[in-house]
C-alpha cells in the first residue's frame, strides 16, 4: 500500500442532530481543475449512510494536538457516541456545506459528492471542492503560504501517527540548486 496517508477527520450530516466526524486516511487530490478529492469509507460505518444520503463532506485536516481525538474517532462508532461531546472538538456548519467544520482544523475542504464508486471493501467518494477554510493562524504573513511547519499536521502510516517532518526543498528545487551554486562558483 501507499503510506503515509493524511489523517483527516472527515465532518458529514445535514443538522447539528446527526452530525457526525469519520476518521479518513484514505484520502487525496483527484484533480486541480475543476478542484477534486476523495475519501474512501467502508459502506458498515456509520457515516456511510450519511454521506450517501447528503452528498456533502468536509474533510478537517489534523494536528498533533487533536491526534488522540482522531485516533479516537476511527475506533469509536457514531451510532454509539456523540464523537464532539467525547473528544471536546468544536462542529461549525460549513459555509457552504451543511457538514460540521472543526473549530481546531487549521485546514477544512467543504465538498459535494460527484460519484460515488464501490469499489469492494470501501466505496469511493469522488467529490467537487466547493469551498476551503483556512485558520490565519498558519498563514505566513510574508509570503502567504500555507506554514506547514507550524500547523503541525499529521499524517498515518501502518497503524502508526507522524507528525509531518522539516521542509527539505520546494518545487523545482532539484533544478534551481544547480544554476544557484553555478552562480555562485562564478563569483
Amino acid at each position: 500500500m501507499i503510506y503515509p496517508l493524511p489523517a483527516v477527520l472527515v465532518g458529514c450530516g445535514d443538522a447539528p442532530e446527526n452530525w457526525n466526524l469519520l476518521t479518513v486516511a484514505w484520502t487525496g487530490t483527484v484533480c486541480t481543475n475543476p478542484p477534486m478529492c476523495s475519501i474512501s469509507v467502508r459502506p458498515e460505518r456509520h457515516s456511510h449512510e450519511l454521506l450517501c444520503r447528503t452528498g456533502e463532506f468536509v474533510i478537517n485536516l489534523t494536528t498533533a494536538e487533536m491526534a488522540r481525538a482522531v485516533d479516537w474517532c476511527g475506533v469509536r462508532s457514531g451510532r454509539d457516541y456523540d464523537k464532539f461531546r467525547e473528544t471536546g472538538l468544536t462542529p461549525v456548519r460549513g459555509a457552504v456545506v451543511a457538514a460540521p467544520v472543526l473549530a481546531e482544523s487549521p485546514v477544512s475542504i467543504e465538498c459535494r459528492v460527484r460519484q460515488r464508486l464501490p469499489l469492494g471493501s470501501h466505496d469511493l467518494f469522488l467529490a467537487d471542492v466547493v469551498n476551503v477554510l483556512a485558520d490565519d493562524r498558519y498563514i505566513d504573513p510574508q509570503s502567504g503560504r500555507f506554514d506547514l511547519q507550524r500547523a503541525g499536521l499529521i499524517a498515518y502510516s501502518h497503524g502508526e501517527y507522524f507528525r509531518l517532518g522539516a521542509l527539505i526543498g520546494h518545487f523545482g528545487w532539484s533544478v534551481r540548486r544547480r544554476k544557484v551554486i553555478a552562480r555562485e562558483r562564478k563569483k
